[in-house]
């Protein structure tokens, strides 16, 4: 019986040295890659992209205001805003008895705003 190869597999076994090359040079060391894993594992959870899509569209929102936006209790809330500050993420700063977050920086905006897109490009 012939086996048969995946269509998406090469055909023949041929290396091209030059890009090999090229790809290591620019392959992420592994603190690195174990750091942006991190990230990725973090933004695999729908409550906390849905919390950062709220950040994204407002300067910074009450712990209060989130619960009552994403109809969740503030424990619950709190919890996952301490994952998303734990990966630098968002940031907080309190009033008074208030605690407010933000998103972290730019970047974040940025990476939310690139997976939406590539979401919805098809």
């Amino acid at each position: 019986m012939k086996k048969t190869e995946p269509a998406d597999l090469c055909e023949i076994h041929k290396t091209h040295p030059e890009a090999l090359e090229m790809a290591r040079l620019h392959e992420a060391d592994d603190e690195t890659s174990l750091r942006l894993a991190d990230i990725f594992k973090v933004l695999g959870d729908r409550t906390r992209i849905k919390l950062l899509s709220l950040l994204a569209h407002k300067e910074e929102l009450c712990v209060c205001d989130i619960a009552e936006a994403l109809g969740m209790g503030q424990s619950a809330i709190s919890h996952q805003l301490r994952v998303l500050r734990n990966a630098r993420l968002v940031k907080f700063h309190k009033v008074g008895k208030e605690a407010f977050y933000s998103l972290d920086d730019d970047h974040v905006v940025t990476l939310m705003q690139q997976g939406l897109d590539h979401v919805l490009h098809g």
